[in-house]
């Protein structure tokens, strides 16, 4: 498949290697988190397994309640249903390579970047709304009702 164009999202980063939702094959892409970025809120993919590999720098990223620093070399798995999300509290950049299987696609990312790109305070009720169409679910935080 051709490669599809880099997504930058408020200092996130996704370079799309390989797309494979049209196909609901293994998709890949190079993620690269700027310090104190903003970055989704945790969540689930209730359809694909994601699969994170370091390249450089360091990205803290949590797995059901348990949180590890990724540096080059290291490897986290999250498996469909598994509650996950990731920052950068770090001075550097943190580069990750991540393997979906099934692909979500460089879609989600794009239409996440245009509501972003909108006038005023990011729509979270439209974002919420495109993670449901991907099969996407936001975390409840802990504690709350």
């Amino acid at each position: 498949m051709e490669r599809r164009d880099v997504v930058a999202i408020d200092g996130l980063t996704v370079d799309y290697l390989v797309d494979g939702s049209a196909t609901r094959s293994v998709g890949m892409f190079e993620l690269t988190v700027g310090p104190g970025s903003f970055v989704p809120p945790p969540h689930s993919h209730a359809d694909n397994d994601e699969y994170v590999y370091g390249l450089a720098g360091t990205l803290r990223y949590s797995v059901d309640g348990q949180t590890r620093d990724v540096r080059a070399g290291d490897h986290v798995v999250s498996p469909r249903g598994s509650v996950h999300g990731f920052s950068n509290p770090y001075a550097e950049p943190a580069r990750v390579l991540i393997v979906q299987s099934p692909d979500i696609g460089w879609g989600y990312f794009a239409e996440i970047r245009d509501v972003l790109a909108e006038p005023g305070p990011p729509d979270r009720a439209k974002m919420a709304r495109i993670m449901e169409r991907y099969n996407l679910k936001v975390a409840v935080p802990t504690g709350s009702p």
